[in-house]
Parts: C-alpha cells; sequence; structure tokens
C-alpha cells in the first residue's frame, strides 16, 4: 500500500471527525498524521508497527491505525464513522470550496444526503440563507456539481441543448463551404427529447460525400475520427460523444428517419413503407399508410396504433398554457417577490394566472410558513389580486405529506387555499408498499388537488422513491386529483413513460415549472417536452385551461 493511500484514508477520517463535530484535539492529530505520512521519503509498507510508531507526528494511537490499515486493508474508526454517514455527505467531502463544517450544515440543517439534493438544493437557492453561504458560494457549488455531472459522459437535456444548438451553428455554417447545399439534422435521443443525453448524432446529405470527408479535418472545435461505413465521433470539450453520420443526399430523409427512431419504430414503419428514397419524412409516413408521427412520439409505443386509425394526440404546445402552478417566492425559499414573480408571468410571458405554492411548515429547512404566514400571505394576495386585475394569482401552498401519509396542516388551514399541491420531501427510503400507502393517502385527503412530483427523482443523482404508479394513478382517477409534470429539467416527474395510463384513466395532468426565481419559468418548456414524448394534449392539461375555466375547477374541487 502507498503512502498517499494510507494519507488518504487518516484524512478522509479526519474530515469525518470533523463532519461529526468530534474532539478538535483529535481532528488536528490525524490531519497531522494524514500531512506527515504523505511527505514521507520512503514507504511505511514493509515497516514494523515500533518503526511507525518511531515516525515524527505519528505516535502510538496514529501508528496503530496505519498498521491496522497495512496489515487488513482496512481502519476500524474509519469504517465505524463511515458507517453513520450517508455515501453522498463523504461524496461531498470532494466538492473544492465546501469543507466538512459548511457539509454539517447542508447535512443537519437543510437535511440535503447527496450531491444530486444538493444541486437541487442551489437551483432553488435554498443555500444562500444557510450559516457560511452566500450567493457566491452557492453559484460556485454549482458549476462545480455541473462539471461532475458532465464528466460521467450523460447530460439532462437542458444542459445539451445550447451545445447541440450551438454545433448544429457551427456545422451548418461549415456545409456552406461544401458544393450543392448538403443537408443537415439532428437525430437520436436529442431528437426525441429523452430526459438524459449521452451522445450528439447529426446527419449530413451530399451529394460530393468525398469532398465532406476531405474538409472533415477542416471543422473548428471538434477533431472527428472516421469509423466504418461514412460515420465519424469526436468527444466535446464539454464531455459528449458526438456522431457524425455522412450519407448520400437522395437518402437523407431515409436515414434522418432511421437515426431518429428507437429501433422497434424504424422496423414497424420501414416494413410498410420500403426504402424510398423520400423527400421528406411526411412522405415515408404516407408511404406505410400512417399520419405522420412527430419524433418525440417515435419510441415504439403505441404510436404506431394511433397513425394507423389516423387518431395522432394533438400534441400541447408553448401557446396552449395559460397559466403557472407550484411557483415560490420569498415567503419561503424563492429569490423573487410574490409581486415580481406575477408581474413576470402576467408581462413577460404574457399568461392569464399564477399560482402560489410556497412551502408548508414542516419544510423549516425551506424557511415553511406557519398558520400565521399563510395568513399574513393571503391578505397581501388578496391586496395584489385588487391592484393587477383581470390578472389572478391563486392562494396555493406545497404542502408536505408526511410519513403516515398526511399533510402538514388541519383542515382548516388546507381549506383556506384555491389549491394544494402535495409533495413528498422527506424519508424516501420507504419500501413499495409503504411509499405507495403514502401517497394514496395523501391522494385521497379532499383537501389535495395536485400530487407533485410523484417519485421526487432527481435526474443523474437520485432514483425516484419506488412507488406502483399503476396505484397511484388509480387513486389520483377516483379521487379527481391532478398529477403533476414536474417541469425542472433535474425532475421531470411525473416520467413520460407513465402519461398515458395516467392519460387513459382521465388524470389531467399539469405542466408545473417548480419556479423558485423568474428565470424558473422557462423550464416549462422542458415540461411541455416530456409531456409531448407522453402525448399530452391540451384538453388533458390542467394549466391549459383559461382563467374562467381553471378558477371554476378548482371551486368545484373545494
Amino acid at each position: 500500500m502507498e503512502n498517499k493511500t494510507i494519507a488518504r484514508s487518516l484524512r478522509l477520517l479526519s474530515q469525518l471527525m470533523e463532519l461529526h463535530n468530534e474532539n478538535p484535539f483529535k481532528i488536528k492529530s490525524v490531519a497531522n498524521a494524514a500531512f506527515k505520512v504523505d511527505k514521507l521519503p520512503y514507504a511505511l509498507q514493509g515497516k514494523t508497527l515500533e518503526e511507525i510508531a518511531a515516525v515524527d507526528g505519528l505516535g502510538k494511537s496514529m501508528s496503530a491505525k496505519v498498521w491496522e490499515l497495512l496489515e487488513t486493508g482496512n481502519m476500524t474508526d474509519l469504517q465505524d464513522i463511515l458507517a453513520n454517514t450517508p455515501e453522498g455527505i463523504v461524496e461531498m467531502l470532494g466538492i473544492k470550496g465546501i469543507g466538512p463544517k459548511k457539509i454539517a450544515v447542508i447535512w443537519k440543517d437543510l437535511g440535503i444526503e447527496n450531491i444530486g439534493e444538493l444541486y437541487y438544493a442551489c437551483n432553488e437557492n435554498r443555500l444562500i440563507e444557510a450559516k457560511g453561504f452566500g450567493l457566491k458560494t452557492q453559484e460556485e457549488i454549482k458549476k462545480i456539481i455541473e462539471f461532475k455531472m458532465a464528466a460521467q459522459g450523460k447530460f439532462l437535456y437542458a444542459h445539451a441543448e445550447p451545445m447541440v444548438n450551438q454545433l448544429y451553428a457551427d456545422l451548418a455554417l461549415w456545409l456552406n463551404n461544401i458544393g450543392d447545399e448538403p443537408l443537415l439534422g439532428i437525430a437520436g435521443d436529442y431528437r426525441r427529447c429523452l430526459e438524459v443525453i449521452d451522445n450528439l448524432e447529426f446527419v449530413i446529405g451530399a451529394t460530393q460525400l468525398n469532398e465532406v470527408k476531405e474538409k472533415i479535418g477542416t471543422f473548428e472545435g471538434l477533431t472527428f475520427e472516421e469509423n466504418e461505413n461514412n460515420t465519424f465521433t469526436a468527444l466535446s470539450v464539454y464531455g459528449i460523444k458526438v456522431q457524425l453520420y455522412l450519407v448520400d443526399k437522395l437518402n437523407f430523409y431515409l436515414d434522418w428517419f432511421r437515426i431518429t427512431g428507437s429501433a422497434k419504430h424504424v422496423q414497424q414503419v420501414l416494413s410498410m413503407a420500403g426504402n424510398g428514397p423520400f423527400e421528406n419524412e411526411q412522405a415515408i409516413y404516407e408511404q406505410a399508410g400512417l399520419a405522420f408521427i412527430e419524433p418525440e412520439l417515435r419510441e415504439g409505443l403505441k404510436e404506431i396504433e394511433w397513425a394507423k386509425a389516423n387518431q395522432m394526440p394533438v400534441l400541447i404546445t408553448d401557446a396552449d398554457l395559460k397559466g403557472s402552478l407550484h411557483n415560490h417566492s420569498t415567503w419561503s425559499d424563492g429569490v423573487h417577490t410574490l409581486e415580481e414573480m406575477a408581474l413576470y408571468c402576467r408581462d413577460t410571458l404574457q399568461l392569464e394566472y399564477f399560482g402560489i405554492c410556497d412551502h408548508s411548515k414542516s419544510a423549516f429547512y425551506a424557511n415553511g410558513l406557519n398558520e400565521q404566514r399563510v395568513y399574513a400571505q393571503h391578505l397581501e394576495i388578496d391586496a395584489l389580486n385588487a391592484k393587477l386585475a383581470p390578472f389572478k394569482i391563486f392562494k396555493g401552498i406545497e404542502s408536505d405529506i408526511l410519513n403516515d401519509g398526511s399533510l402538514d396542516y388541519s383542515d382548516t388551514i388546507l381549506k383556506s387555499f384555491d389549491f394544494v399541491v402535495a409533495s413528498v420531501h422527506s424519508n424516501l427510503r420507504m419500501t413499495e408498499e409503504k411509499a405507495t400507502e403514502r401517497l394514496i393517502k395523501a391522494i385521497e385527503n379532499p383537501y389535495t388537488t395536485i400530487l407533485g412530483h410523484p417519485t421526487g427523482r432527481l435526474l443523474l443523482s437520485r432514483k425516484g422513491y419506488p412507488i406502483n404508479f399503476a396505484k397511484v394513478i388509480d387513486a389520483c382517477a377516483a379521487n379527481g386529483v391532478v398529477i403533476e409534470i414536474n417541469a425542472n429539467p433535474l425532475r421531470l416527474d411525473l416520467d413520460w413513460r407513465w402519461h398515458q395510463y395516467a392519460l387513459e384513466k382521465g388524470v389531467l395532468l399539469s405542466i408545473n415549472p417548480d419556479a423558485h426565481r423568474t428565470e424558473g419559468f422557462h423550464d416549462m418548456r422542458y415540461g411541455i417536452l416530456t409531456a409531448r414524448k407522453g402525448g399530452l394534449e391540451s384538453k388533458s392539461c390542467l394549466n391549459a385551461m383559461s382563467l374562467q375555466d381553471i378558477s371554476q375547477y378548482f371551486n368545484n374541487k373545494k
């Protein structure tokens, strides 16, 4: 075992001891031993216990720990303290800029236990109110985590989007120097709007294939490596794989279609359409006797059945949304005031209404509202509604679902809201049976209007808690509860793979940004994209209702 490995173990032990607020003199002793071991000019491996104890800065206690590590590969003190520390907290120790003291605040005060939750908290602006943190520290942590995510080679759709846009523009500009006007298209998972992207695929259709191949080395920014069948690969500076398919211009639309759809979708369509050539993608579907299928639906699920019957859903668009529900303000953990959030919806987004859903009293880490503050906020809303009419602010709350499935306010308080979003924020380690029972009890509460981010997942960092989706959706159908499509790019929850089941059961969906600042409203676009993948139409979307219709809906629910 190398000295550096021994030093790392001692350093980790000292950090964890500090995290758990142990004796500062012992912490300093372990940290000093880690430093001494790391700087030794000779290896400790092979030394006797007495020889190790004679090393300056180690002594009897530290040498015993080093000896145990060398002999067994483990250190009892380290293993014991690791057993009492969440794995995600240990991982946080690797983030530059936040030491054990700050991580203790993150863990003990904010209830955050992994890097994904920490990143989400940065997006919610939750760190700046914590002891020892500020806006600058929060932004630095956010950037470091984004870099760490990128190092895994996987990206949220929202993070891949600017890369795709820039690369597409650069490729289009470069192709202007190629004769006979080549065609260019983005394909693959990105074009189908999958929530996580690990590969960017572009298709170039050209009549002068050799000219493109000869000039590929002149493309600035990426170094492409040629593979078989006129394909080229490169790794972007962001760490995402880029794949370029060079095809004959005559077959561009056929190949673009092939590289866009899932294998099942492509096989089904081409078994009816043949191999072209085709003048556009619409012609492929026409030849197959099918209605046109939008790229985001090409997953090999029910879309072929719909297209055969000419019953394709009219997919929801940004323009269909009339309001924004589930948003936060400075009353809890938001960045902008209630009025600033409302004005942005009205004046910038041209929406008809805005639903405020600040955190409830159990969310102490997010400055949740106790009963007195709920009353005070309602007074402000009344005043703003008089001032901003006909624009409407709806009185909502994001009420925590407690361990037993109850909500964290009395019925007297719950009935004072126009609508209630019920969400789980704590104890995410239940069994599927317990987690499902918990949600169903909350759904059966007569004051629950919307089930918020049903699984609590954080993409690329935390799996959602296990639930029986069918039972939860069935309960929503039976109790007239709307299910949220949380549009935050880290969540996109309810997963699009369950949208159709919900729609077939008659459950309304609501595309909610969970915005904590005015910029967060723009996340509704990502909610739209995932809703389109699920086949959502505006008629089945709660916040596509007009102000008059949603007001009536809330009144009927109450």
